[in-house]
């Protein structure tokens, strides 16, 4: 049955859409002949993949269309599975099938969200999921489409498009994951300011050479995609499309005056403003480095050579420094110095020699580099017209120190004090790329994802490159206030060469013939001034003239950006009552312009209204949707449907157990590794468990599994407690990672998250949900604040166990515990900590003594040809008591398990979450 299911699964499953006389209605929309489809085994064509998208005046619409048949005998699933750009607003959804329609409308989050409840607890519901997937969201719906009958998707969603080295840049992911008999990629651009130039990568591959078009004119262009299906086999003879990957579009407008450019449509402004040809201010900058041991290898090959490119670039009038941290904080220089030759040099040659090893200590490296600039303001050593600003690099989360995001947020926050600029570059795939964004954002700078591979270092660069070139500070723009009503942020802290300052407000139109805006800015050598003078109805007879112009462009950029800068002010508020207020007005925005936000929900209902569907973004975009199901798919497993009866160890109250009541057999035949951390192996064949710790460093990552054979690791990464005890740091693990190679699926399991990753495709659940995500015959269940089962087939299964602590506890975090059964079919190649004793070795214990303690005996351990003295003690499993545990006898071998394992522990340090290990 969990073969039959597909993909996610968090609850309710409703039925397939049908008549009200029990038949299937028949289609009422014309697709003209559907013959001469390529199907994949599933039976399932897709007779065209349409891609329309209108840029007007950098507001870029764009719909994304899939006609899709079932030729199959039998009902199944089909997924429409589309990636939005992060940042965008999604404004519409509709689906069509067989004649049956369904269409959206935007709600208030909790008055969908009971709607949505209602239809579910009648059975005719289901979940439409938004997920993060890389710097994009996935948008998913799955429909149990009846045998040969057609469904149409229709996405409508719109973003503004930002300027960055100065060119404008449009991704659109096309990622039909089937051959289309129809496939087409459409975009028209339309820019009052006329058109500088129009460029289209080959971002899709080589293979498509040729195929695209472009027609320019002064100031529209318009850009066709159009492969036939020929075109997009990977090969002559291939079943499988080429096309799988994000479609550029890069442009650059004219300009011709320095105070920007005024465009005036139907009561509402836009200012665009990039003035060009001034010299650059000088620069302080800390750039603070991440050298845990997560960043061993390729990435911090790349950061180092980055970082050096990106050293010889500053100029002389810049002042410098470097950080670099892991669960320690060292300065190369604790002050600023003047970027010299001989000072690069010198900083080159300690970025050459890092090593990477240890946790991550973020909180306390961001704080360090904030008080280097603090610190030298103070003492007058910054040019009063240079700007500050901190670059922080970083692949992963906090482990050592302050580990609560939010209270990173505000210690950084009030330490920089709107006194300059963080921007953070996130490496990788794992890394929480939300929190660097939300903390950028609060603190005038921006992020981005960096990803890990052999462009890294030209991305760093890339990104550098965006920020290098400071023209402008305290920029304020100014407009007639009895004219102008409004208006988004209107004051900038620098602006960047190569970007864009966009303003944008209401403006009455009726009473004024023209707007004037006043721009003041401090420059390298001057204050200026500059002023833009538009006539209102200037734009009113082109706009008018184009068909595809948006004529709605100013309105909804006027809300986009509106909204974008409410959601900030709320992330900043340092009151709640504040918040709720910001709140209240960015979900009235929401409603009025029918955009999904964090506060709002789209409900996609048929006519009857008897077929609900709900498309929910989060708030905390990590922590998945809604309490729903991705698609419309019969057969709910039930909570426990699934799961190995290992992992259902039945709870008895502590207060009723008998006092001499053995634990059940289940909690003593497992292995596992729990608390801090304490490993314990059971041994079927001799029936004996033997127990052993391992005491390494924070953010070290252990292997637990690796098995080449099956294609599965296990490993897990080491937090610190808040301090140390006894001279002892005691360590748990706060994160472990599994890896399915021959599946392509990783999931990440942390104290706060369960993520499953596909590629570029990513799910996350939070702990304070209960549910399943299945995909790939993987079976993902999450029993609510306290553990997650996962179950491939049945082949083998495991537990990972949360354990939460007082908030407040000076000493104690929150840790996992994972619980892996000896029945496991791992392949005789498998190793790890766990992974060897998946092929029992001989032991014998003999010559038993008394011990210090009367409870605790000696005794003498052979094994793998070593001897050596055991202790007899108690560890705990804590399936059935997450508090108090359920003790297991075992006997305990001192020295972090020397001679019970293979080699030492060190040699079963990994530099990834995912990764393999090398036999000792």
């Amino acid at each position: 049955e969990v073969e039959n299911l597909i993909d996610l699964e968090i609850d309710g499953f409703p039925s397939s859409p049908k008549a009200r006389n029990g038949r299937y209605q028949r289609s009422t929309s014309d697709w003209g002949y559907v013959g001469d489809l390529v199907e994949d085994d599933d039976k399932i064509g897709l007779y065209s993949y349409k891609v329309q998208s209108t840029i007007t005046s950098r507001l870029a619409n764009t719909m994304i269309q899939a006609k899709m048949v079932n030729n199959a005998r039998r009902p199944q699933p089909i997924m429409f599975d589309v990636q939005v750009p992060k940042g965008a607003f999604i404004d519409n959804f509709t689906m069509d099938i067989n004649g049956i329609t369904f269409t959206s409308h935007i709600r208030e989050k909790s008055e969908a969200r009971k709607m949505y409840a209602q239809a579910k607890a009648k059975g005719k519901a289901a979940g439409i999921v938004r997920s993060n997937a890389l710097d994009m969201e996935n948008f998913q719906t799955e429909v149990n489409v009846p045998p040969g009958m057609r469904i149409q998707f229709q996405l409508h969603y719109h973003e503004m498009i930002r300027r960055k080295l100065s060119s404008y840049e449009h991704v659109i992911s096309v990622k039909p994951g089937r051959l289309a008999k129809h496939m087409e990629v459409d975009v028209r651009i339309i820019e009052p300011q006329g058109l500088r130039y129009v460029h289209v990568p080959n971002s899709l591959g080589d293979h498509f050479n040729g195929i695209t078009t472009i027609s320019k004119g002064e100031k529209k262009a318009h850009v066709s995609f159009k492969p036939t299906m020929a075109q997009q086999r990977k090969c002559p003879t291939c079943s499988s499309t080429a096309v799988d990957g994000n479609f550029v579009v890069q442009y650059d407008v004219n300009r011709e005056t320095t105070g920007g450019e005024l465009e005036i449509f139907n009561g509402y402004f836009i200012h665009f403003f990039a003035p060009e040809n001034l010299d650059p201010l000088p620069k302080n900058i800390l750039f603070v480095i991440d050298v845990s041991g997560s960043m061993w290898g390729l990435k911090m090959k790349q950061t180092i050579e980055a970082m050096k490119a990106i050293l010889s670039e500053l100029r002389a009038a810049d002042h410098f420094s470097l950080i670099d941290f892991n669960h320690n904080v060292r300065c190369w220089r604790d002050n600023l110095v003047s970027a010299t030759p001989s000072q690069v040099e010198d900083a080159k040659k300690y970025i050459q020699s890092i090593h990477p090893n240890g946790g991550t200590n973020i909180n306390e490296a961001l704080l360090r580099a904030t008080f280097i600039l603090n610190e030298a303001k103070s003492l007058g050593m910054l040019d009063p017209n240079s700007v500050s600003m901190i670059v922080l690099v970083s692949d992963g989360d906090p482990t050592v120190g302050e580990l609560k995001l939010t209270t990173i947020q505000k210690n950084v926050k009030q330490s920089i004090k709107d006194e300059f600029s963080l921007f953070c570059l996130g490496i990788g795939f794992d890394v929480d790329y939300d929190f660097l964004q939300r903390i950028a954002t609060d603190n005038r700078g921006m992020a981005q994802r960096i990803f890990g591979n052999q462009e890294t270092s030209l991305q760093m660069k890339n990104f550098y490159n965006q920020v290098s070139t400071p023209l402008l500070k305290k920029i304020q723009f100014n407009y007639p206030q009895e004219s102008v009503s409004d208006v988004t942020q209107s004051s900038f802290h620098n602006y960047f060469g190569g970007s864009e300052i966009v303003v944008a407000g209401k403006v009455d139109t009726e009473n004024l013939q023209h707007l004037e805006s006043v721009v003041t800015a401090t420059a390298a050598n001057a204050e200026l001034i500059m002023e833009t003078l538009r006539d209102v109805e200037e734009l009113d007879g082109f706009m008018k003239k184009d068909k595809y112009a948006d004529p709605e462009f100013t309105r909804k950029l006027w809300a986009y950006l509106t909204v974008n800068q409410m959601m900030a002010e709320r992330n900043a508020a340092p009151t709640a009552a504040l918040k709720r207020n910001i709140t209240k007005s960015i979900l009235q925005m929401s409603l009025d312009h029918h955009i999904v936000t964090p506060f709002t929900a789209m409900l996609i209902e048929n006519a009857e209204k008897d077929e609900i569907m709900l498309a929910d973004q989060p708030k905390d975009p990590r922590k998945g949707c809604c309490p729903g199901t991705l698609g419309l798919t019969p057969n709910a497993p039930n909570n426990n449907k699934g799961i190995p009866s290992w992992a259902n160890v039945t709870a008895v109250p502590v207060s009723f157990m008998p006092e001499q009541r053995s634990p059940p057999v289940s909690s003593v035949s497992i292995n596992r590794v729990d608390n801090d951390p304490h490993f314990i192996i059971h041994l079927p064949k001799s029936q004996k468990n033997i127990c052993f710790n391992i005491n390494s460093e924070p953010g070290k990552i252990l292997n637990l599994v690796s098995d080449p054979g099956t294609g599965v690791v296990v490993n897990g990464q080491l937090i610190g407690a808040k301090k140390a005890e006894n001279k002892k740091l005691n360590t748990y693990f706060g994160k472990i990672g599994f890896y399915f190679k021959k599946k392509g699926l990783k999931v990440e399991i942390t104290t706060e998250t369960i993520t499953l990753k596909d590629g570029s495709y990513a799910i996350t659940l939070t702990w304070a949900d209960t549910g399943h995500i299945i995909r790939k015959q993987l079976l993902i269940s999450v029993k609510r604040e306290s553990n997650v089962t996962i179950t491939v087939g049945e082949e083998m299964s495991f537990m990972v166990l949360l354990h939460r602590v007082w908030k407040k506890h000076p000493v104690n975090v929150d840790f996992l515990g994972i619980y892996i059964p000896p029945e496991n079919q791992f392949s005789p190649e498998a190793h790890g900590l766990i992974g060897q004793f998946a092929s029992e070795p001989e032991v014998s214990i003999h010559h038993q003594t008394p011990g210090q303690a009367p409870e605790k005996p000696q005794a003498i351990m052979e094994v793998k040809g070593n001897k050596f003295t055991v202790t007899r003690g108690v560890q705990k499993d804590y399936r059935t008591d997450r508090v108090q545990g359920t003790d297991v006898l075992c006997w305990f071998v001192h020295n972090s398990g020397k001679g019970f394992i293979d080699g030492h522990y060190r040699d079963y340090l990994v530099p990834h979450l995912y990764s393999f290990m090398k036999k000792p």
